[in-house]
């Protein structure tokens, strides 16, 4: 299961507020449909939709190949009927806690978890319908919980250079953190690579 996300060099994600900002450069826009176009999967939260409102797919300009399954977490059923993923052009898994009782349009739904996905029985669930390599592509919180549950085997992050600061502004990993070093997630670097004017930063995760 593959991380991927761009970053700006303070380590941020999106602009104040949680608003949408394109960090990747050209080249990191051909390597991430590159990505994508050898991924089973591409995963993301109810956060990024709402505020991407991405396609996740694979654009024949970067890259050749099919489109992958996208996958989306959504435990209280909130992706707008509008929303390109639900668009009917890609196979969509719209993922929901057993309390959510919507449907949605030109999407399978599977419900998993009481109040939150389970994701260790929605990677079950994928292995199972021959889903190999996920790429998971955010947001911050849903970033926070593959690496808290050990459930991330690499991290691929884009570096672009530019700083956004800001209190509220999201950063690559969110959620609830840790309370110890000692807790934290250990990555082995095992690539750089320069970008246009950004680098690539290609690392394990350690268990």
């Amino acid at each position: 299961m593959i991380v991927n996300a761009a970053m700006s060099v303070d380590g941020k994600i999106a602009l104040p507020g949680g608003r949408a900002v394109r960090l990747s450069n050209e080249e990191d826009s051909r390597r991430v449909h590159r990505l994508r176009a050898k991924a089973d999967a591409i995963l993301v939260g109810i956060g990024t939709v709402l505020a991407d409102d991405p396609k996740l797919t694979v654009k024949p300009e970067y890259a050749r190949g099919r489109n992958p399954l996208r996958v989306v977490l959504d435990s209280d059923g909130k992706t707008p009927a509008e929303a390109h993923v639900l668009d009917g052009t890609v196979p969509t898994l719209v993922v929901t806690s057993v309390a959510c009782e919507r449907v949605f349009p030109h999407a399978e739904v599977l419900r998993l978890g009481d109040e939150e996905v389970d994701l260790g029985r929605l990677l079950d669930h994928l292995a199972k319908r021959g889903v190999r390599t996920v790429l998971v592509e955010g947001g911050s919180t849903v970033i926070w919980s593959f690496l808290r549950h050990g459930l991330a085997d690499e991290l691929k992050v884009f570096v672009s250079s530019q700083i956004l600061g800001g209190r509220s502004a999201p950063t690559l990993v969110g959620g609830e953190g840790v309370t110890s070093v000692a807790d934290s997630t250990r990555l082995r670097l095992d690539r750089t690579r320069r970008l246009g004017d950004g680098v690539l930063l290609e690392y394990s995760v350690m268990r």
